[in-house]
């Protein structure tokens, strides 16, 4: 059996969760559109390397369909992204990715027809479990102040909301994959990305201060936008060659990574209840997509 695909899925997760981390590590003395722009312009030159190496597939209206129709979204969902990591723990954030299989619930049978099986449904008990146990020290407050501190957290809220428009542009995604191929989807969909968050930038220019002596954040920018380049490279290169569910599965591995970032270097609290909620969340994730 070839393992290759779960070794490139693995570099992919752990360079999604370094790059965040590197990211946030930034985002505590700039501004959050800035830097995060700055980490998608840094990764373009090696997404237009790849696009000089991959054959151009015979493109149709679907794919342009749902192309442009994922674009918006995505600019949305990275702006709330950027805002979620500034605002609140990676602990407590990016766990909340896992609830993306639920809202396909929803989405996946509009815009790809495909059902939800009995082992996703039990993969969706343990994602909502999982976010339950986020929060489990507030218990002593009463059974339902878990739920509420969800609410409380500004970070949380909006990486929810991020959870659910990634549902949505995920199943754009497919249907574009299906019309294309997943490098050129990939490479194409992310520097168009770049491209469409750049009138965000200027719009905030007024806001933006940038420091022209040397500056420790930029070089963590820097480093975020190279193992931002990194993941996205080895998950096309991954997603070309294995099975997507079990793909995906795999590289939300990242959320586990991401939350020990938090507890090593941001000296995040709850470390336990948290790791065991992501943990759990996790697995509901690989029930979910395993299940289909």
């Amino acid at each position: 059996m070839n393992y290759t695909w779960i070794y490139l899925t693995l570099i992919s997760a752990f360079s999604l969760a370094t790059s965040d981390a590197l990211l946030k590590s930034s985002l505590k003395e700039g501004n959050e559109y800035l830097l995060g722009w700055l980490r998608f312009v840094i990764s373009l030159p090696f997404l237009l390397i790849v696009l000089l190496y991959i054959p151009v597939p015979e493109l149709d209206r679907k794919f342009y369909m749902a192309f442009f129709s994922a674009l918006p979204l995505e600019i949305v969902a990275m702006a709330l992204y950027l805002k979620a990591i500034q605002l609140s723990p990676l602990s407590l954030t990016l766990p909340f990715l896992s609830l993306t299989p639920l809202f396909l619930t929803v989405a996946s049978p509009v815009i790809t027809s495909e059902g939800i099986s009995l082992k996703g449904s039990l993969g969706i008990f343990f994602v909502t479990l999982g976010s339950y146990c986020l929060n489990l020290n507030r218990i002593r407050e009463g059974f339902l102040e878990p739920f509420r501190a969800i609410l409380r957290e500004k970070g949380s809220i909006y990486m929810i909301i991020v959870a659910f428009i990634y549902s949505i542009t995920s199943s754009l995604g497919k249907v574009a994959v299906e019309h294309s191929s997943p490098m050129f989807f990939g490479a194409t969909y992310f520097t168009v990305v770049t491209v469409a968050f750049t009138p965000l930038i200027i719009l905030n220019r007024n806001a933006i201060r940038i420091k022209k002596s040397f500056n420790l954040k930029y070089i963590y920018v820097a480093l975020s936008g190279l193992f931002f380049a990194l993941m996205i490279i080895s998950h096309m290169y991954a997603i070309d060659i294995a099975n997507v569910a079990y793909m995906i599965s795999i590289k939300r591995s990242s959320l586990l990574i991401g939350s020990l970032y938090g507890f090593i270097f941001f000296h995040e609290k709850q470390v336990l209840e948290r790791l065991v909620g992501a943990t759990l969340m996790f697995v509901g994730f690989v029930l979910i997509v395993t299940g289909g």
